[in-house]
Parts: structure tokens; C-alpha cells; sequence
């Protein structure tokens, strides 16, 4: 994990205006706070600050942020001194388990030895077993294969579900409940990942009604999330305003509502130019979200959105806004946070993305080498979401087929592509590797 946390707060202030560094930097000399304290802002500290190098700025320069934004620090993004500890705290906890299905796995059997022993259905212990087991699945997700995952969480979907039946206080109930719909909702992702859609819109309308039934706002917000995620992939556009601001509704400040927010700017990066500035407002509220929720200890959990995904959600709405310089940096940032220095990835997903937006970039400059070498990149990682990278890598196919028509080089790229088809279809990703 990277040891720094990137400032999306301010540079999301920053591109809803769109304004370079080099701008915003030369706005804040030119403040009355800036002229009177003589500032010498340069684009490499706005470029510091943004990375998260600079947790909290000197007075003058805080002084010249808020005149100019009408924004205190905290509201850009930055750490005051006594809070810093517990970012510093977080960033040093963030241990991945090497193997996350092991840990539940060891922990299951562990927590069904000590339930057996009690010989009650929910013994002492058991529901919060069951919350870690449930989190470490939703851990493992990035970095698990589909139907392995897939497998693991039915399991201990039908667990749940039969400790439900059995005889349970009503707290126990609910808390069940509410595990059983985090299991739902991991399940119906894992379905649409190998292309099961029925399976998915089942298992995500189950989430949902576990979310009402247990009055859970953020489970609720998660499956209407998901909506939009599916119709997103499938083109459905409409759609997916409809289900992110139906979902933003309810889900009060969560992770969910982060997402739902930047599913809704994706959209609106989707329907075209005269969207452009409705997907940048969606891309700076769900960063002040962001901002509003604690740091995350376990970024590498599904159900949460953390800053770099914020990065990754942008480097996409602007490479379909066409905004290619931002798209190009914002593309570049992720590979760099989640790329280890042996050259393994922490999550696959991002940066296989990553990879089909720079090559869209590159095709668009004219570069086909650069272009199909980034696309064939994407299927080199062990990519967990196959109907994810087929669709985009459709549109970096079809980007191909039109501006470079017969050329062998993009030819390997539509090779490679029908092959995850292939693979997708058949429900085997093994045929991606």
C-alpha cells in the first residue's frame, strides 16, 4: 500500500474549475492573504499537497486557501497536527493478509468448534466471528479468483441463513441479517463478474431487502450501487442516474454514497460534452463526501472507497469526457499507488483499467504501438471482474477498429479481447492467463 494518502479533496476543488496547478497556484499568490504574506506558490507544491506529501500547509498558506475557496484546510483534504497520529497509525496498520481466504477459513472452523462446544445455535462470540469472517471474504475479493470467491461465500451465505432460522434472540437476528445481506451483495458482484447477470440482480435485490428489513441505510445504498454498476457496463445510462441518485437518498455519508455519486459522474462523462461540468460537480461532491468519512483502515475491502479509488473513478469520466491530459495523470497515479516494487499489483482491477484508459489516450494521439501495448497490458494481471474488462475493453476495440482499420498490430489487441470473451462466456477466466 502506499505510504501516503492522496488529497482528493483538493484536487477535486481544483478540476471542477478546471484549472491546472500552474492556475491555482498563481490564484493564490494573488489573494490579499497571498500578496500580504508575499507568497511564492509554485505548481510542484500544489502537486505535493495533492499527493498528500504536505499533510498541513504553513499559516500563509492556509490563510490564501481559504480566501480563495471559501474552504477551511479540513474541507481540502488536509490533516491537522493533531489528528496526523491516527492517519500515521492507519497507514502503518494496513497489512493485507497474504491469503484472506485462508484467515476466514481458519477462522470459520475455529468459531464453529467453539459454537458446537456451547451447543446453542449463536453462541457467545458467534456473530462477531461472523463479522470478521465477513469482512475478510469482502477483503479478499481483489485478489481471490471469482469462482473461488464465489464458492466460499455461498457457503457461508447458507450458514447464516440457517443460524437465522434457528433460535436467535431478535438482536441476533437482525445482526445476521445485516451479515447475511453483506454476504448477498459480495455474492451478486462475484456473479457479475463471471457474466451470471440473472444470478446478480438476484442476489442484489436480496441484499436490498435484508438492508430495509434491518433498516441498514449503507447495505441499502451498496445494492442500489450495484444497479448502477450493471447498467453502467450494459450501456443503460439513464439508468444509472435514476439508481445512483435513488441510492444517494438513503445512504446517508457512507462508502456507498461516495460510490454512488461517482457511478453518477461516470454517467454523465458517458452522455457527452454537454454533461461535462455535471461530471465534475458528481466527481467533487463525492470527494467531499469522502472527506467527511474516517480513513479507512482496510481500504482493500470492497465495500469501502478509499482516495485512490476516487483517483481511478476520475481517470476514467475524464478519459471518456476527453479531457486527456488529466486522464493521463489520474491513469499514471493509480498504476504508481498500486504497483508494488516487485512489480505485482495490489488491486488488479484498477489498474487493468488504467491500463484501457491509457491506451484509449494513446490511440486518440496517434500512437498504435503504445496504444495496443497498454490494452494487451490489462490482461496481464489476474483480473478478477471479466464483464468489467470486456466492456472496456470494447470500447478501446472499437476506438481501434475505427481510427487504425486494417492494421495488424491492432489485430493482436481484437485477438486477445476475444479470448476474455471466450473466457466470460464460458465462465473460465483461467483462459485470461
Amino acid at each position: 500500500m502506499p505510504d501516503t494518502i492522496p488529497n482528493v479533496q483538493l484536487t477535486a476543488w481544483r478540476e471542477a474549475r478546471i484549472w491546472s496547478r500552474a492556475t491555482i497556484a498563481d490564484a493564490l499568490n494573488r489573494t490579499k492573504a497571498g500578496i500580504r504574506d508575499a507568497l511564492a506558490c509554485d505548481e510542484e507544491r500544489i502537486r505535493r499537497w495533492e499527493r498528500g506529501e504536505v499533510l498541513w500547509p504553513h499559516a500563509p498558506y492556509r490563510r490564501a486557501l481559504q480566501e480563495l475557496t471559501g474552504r477551511t484546510p479540513e474541507e481540502l483534504g488536509f490533516i491537522p497536527p493533531d489528528k496526523q497520529k491516527e492517519r500515521r497509525r492507519l497507514l502503518v496498520g494496513r497489512v493485507i493478509p497474504a491469503d484472506a481466504m485462508k484467515a476466514e477459513a481458519d477462522l470459520f472452523d475455529t468459531m464453529e468448534l467453539a459454537r458446537m462446544a456451547e451447543a446453542s445455535d449463536v453462541g457467545p462470540g458467534t456473530i462477531e466471528a461472523i463479522e470478521e469472517a465477513v469482512d475478510l471474504l469482502c477483503r479478499a475479493y481483489p485478489n481471490t479468483p471469482a469462482p473461488i470467491l464465489r464458492g466460499r461465500t455461498k457457503q457461508r451465505l447458507k450458514y447464516v441463513m440457517d443460524l437465522i432460522r434457528g433460535h436467535v434472540t431478535l438482536a441476533q437476528h437482525r445482526d445476521l441479517l445485516v451479515q447475511a445481506g453483506w454476504l448477498a451483495a459480495l455474492l451478486g458482484c462475484l456473479h457479475y463478474d463471471l457474466g451470471e447477470r440473472e444470478e446478480a440482480e438476484a442476489a442484489r435485490q436480496a441484499a436490498y431487502q435484508m438492508g430495509r428489513h434491518t433498516g441498514h441505510a449503507e447495505l441499502m445504498g451498496w445494492a442500489f450501487e450495484m444497479s448502477t454498476w450493471f447498467a453502467i457496463t450494459e450501456g443503460r445510462l439513464e439508468d444509472v442516474i435514476d439508481a445512483a441518485q435513488r441510492g444517494q437518498a438513503i445512504a446517508g455519508t457512507s462508502s456507498a454514497m461516495v460510490q454512488l455519486t461517482l457511478q453518477e459522474a461516470k454517467a454523465y462523462a458517458r452522455m457527452g460534452p454537454s454533461y461535462a461540468q455535471e461530471a465534475r460537480d458528481a466527481l467533487e461532491r463525492g470527494a467531499h463526501i469522502l472527506g467527511q468519512l474516517p480513513t479507512p483502515a482496510r481500504p482493500e475491502h470492497h465495500f469501502v472507497f478509499d482516495h485512490t479509488k476516487w483517483i481511478y473513478y476520475a481517470a476514467t469520466v475524464y478519459t471518456w469526457q476527453g479531457d486527456n491530459d488529466r486522464a493521463e495523470e489520474h491513469a499514471n497515479e493509480i498504476i504508481q499507488l498500486h504497483t508494488r516494487h516487485d512489480g505485482t499489483t495490489t488491486s488488479p482491477m484498477r489498474v487493468a483499467d488504467a491500463r484501457i484508459d491509457l491506451g484509449l489516450l494513446h490511440a486518440r494521439k496517434g500512437d498504435l504501438d503504445a496504444a495496443v501495448q497498454q490494452g494487451l497490458m490489462a490482461f496481464d494481471y489476474d483480473r478478477r471482474s471479466l464483464s468489467d474488462l470486456v466492456a472496456r475493453g470494447d470500447e478501446l476495440s472499437e476506438y481501434l477498429a475505427q481510427r487504425y482499420p486494417n492494421e495488424p498490430l491492432a489485430d493482436q489487441f481484437h485477438e486477445r479481447l476475444l479470448v476474455a470473451k471466450q473466457a466470460l462466456t464460458q465462465q473460465r477466466p483461467e483462459l485470461l492467463t
